[in-house]
C-alpha cells in the first residue's frame, strides 16, 4: 500500500511541472510579436482601424503588434490564415464583410462560426454614397434620375465582390429600381484612385476611406447609410432622409482569434483592446474618421456576431445578391 502511495505521489509530482507548462503560455502570453492580419489593402477603413489599435496595443502586451495586409477574397484570405494559424500569436481585424457577408456568398476553407472566436469589438462606421466630381448629380434623387435616364452607364466601385460597398450598392439599386454596373477592386485605395479621376462614377465606401477626399473636395458625398447623420459630415443626409430608408448598412470591426486560443488569452486580448479604444488618443484618431467606438463584453460580441451573420444572410437572399 505504502509503495503504491509513493508511486502515485511521484507520478503526481512529475505531472505538476507539465501542468504548469501547459498553463504558462496563457499566463505569460504573448512570448513573441503578435500578428494582426488585415483582409484589405493599406489605406482602407479596416487598415485604419487595425493600425490605430496595434499602435497602442503593443506596449500594453509588451510585444510588438505587427499589422500584415493580406487582401483578397472579400477580406476572407486573412481570416482563413487566422483560422488555420497554430503559432498562438495570430489574430485578425475582423470586419462585417468577412464574418457576416462572405459566408453566404463564398465557399470558404474554414467554418466562420466554429473555427474563429470573436474576442474584442472595436467599433463601426457608416458607408457613404460618394460620386466623382464629373457626375452632375448633387442629391441622391438626382443620381437616381440620372441612372434611370442612362441604364447601366453609371459604374460603381467597391473594395471587392461581397464587400459592404457592393452590398450597399445592390440594396440601393434594388430600392431605387435602377441599373448600375459593379466594378470590383482589390481594396478601397485603388478604387478611390479611379473614382477621383472619374473612371468610375460612384461608390458606397466606408467613412474612413473617403473622408479625406470629401474634405479636400475630390469627392462629393450624397448620403450616409447609417440611421443617423454622422458628426463628421453633419450636412450630409441619411439614405432614409433621401427617400430610401431600406438602404441602411455599415461596417463594423473587431478582433477575432483562432477558436483554439486559450480562454485566458482571449480575455487578456479583450481587456487590453478595450483599454486601447478607451484611450483619448485612440478615440480622437478614430472618431476623426467617423468611427463610433463601442466596447462590449466578449459574450455580447459573440451574440452580435451571430445576429449580424443572420441579418446579412436575409439581406443577401432578399436582394438576390450573388457572386458571378
Amino acid at each position: 500500500m505504502l509503495r503504491r502511495t509513493l508511486l502515485a505521489g511521484a507520478a503526481l509530482c512529475s505531472l505538476l511541472p507539465r501542468l504548469g507548462q501547459a498553463q504558462a503560455p496563457a499566463a505569460d502570453w504573448p512570448t513573441r510579436p503578435v500578428r494582426l492580419l488585415v483582409g484589405s489593402a493599406p489605406g482602407g477603413g479596416t487598415d485604419a482601424m487595425a493600425r490605430a489599435v496595434a499602435d497602442r496595443l503593443g506596449p500594453l502586451l509588451k510585444q510588438p503588434v505587427i499589422v500584415e495586409n493580406r487582401p483578397g477574397v472579400s477580406n476572407t484570405l486573412a481570416v482563413d490564415m487566422t483560422a488555420k494559424a497554430t503559432d498562438g500569436h495570430t489574430m485578425v481585424m475582423g470586419v462585417v464583410t468577412a464574418h457576416a457577408i462572405a459566408p453566404h456568398l463564398l465557399k470558404l476553407g474554414y467554418d466562420n462560426n466554429r473555427d474563429l472566436v470573436p474576442v474584442a469589438f472595436v467599433g463601426s462606421v457608416p458607408n457613404v454614397l460618394v460620386v466623382s466630381n464629373s457626375v452632375p448629380a448633387k442629391t441622391v434623387q438626382e443620381l437616381v434620375a440620372l441612372a434611370r435616364k442612362e441604364p447601366g452607364r453609371i459604374n460603381y466601385a467597391s473594395s471587392g465582390t461581397g464587400s459592404t460597398q457592393h452590398i450597399a450598392a445592390e440594396m440601393f439599386k434594388d430600392a431605387a429600381g435602377i441599373q448600375i454596373t459593379h466594378v470590383p477592386y482589390k481594396g478601397s485605395a485603388t478604387a478611390l484612385v479611379d473614382l477621383v479621376s472619374g473612371q468610375v462614377q460612384m461608390s458606397f465606401d466606408t467613412m474612413p476611406s473617403v473622408l479625406g477626399q470629401i474634405k479636400s473636395g475630390k469627392l462629393r458625398p450624397l448620403a450616409v447609410t447609417s440611421a443617423q447623420r454622422n458628426p463628421q459630415l453633419p450636412q450630409v443626409p441619411t439614405m432614409a432622409e433621401a427617400g430610401l430608408p431600406t438602404v441602411e448598412i455599415g461596417a463594423w470591426y473587431g478582433i477575432y482569434m483562432p477558436a483554439t486560443t486559450p480562454k485566458a488569452v482571449q480575455q487578456k486580448v479583450h481587456d487590453e483592446v478595450n483599454k486601447v479604444i478607451a484611450m483619448p488618443e485612440t478615440k480622437t484618431r478614430l472618431e476623426a474618421v467617423g468611427a463610433e467606438l463601442r466596447p462590449m463584453p466578449q459574450a455580447d460580441f459573440e451574440a452580435f456576431h451571430m445576429a449580424e451573420y443572420q441579418r446579412f444572410g436575409e439581406i443577401i437572399r432578399k436582394n438576390h445578391i450573388k457572386i458571378d
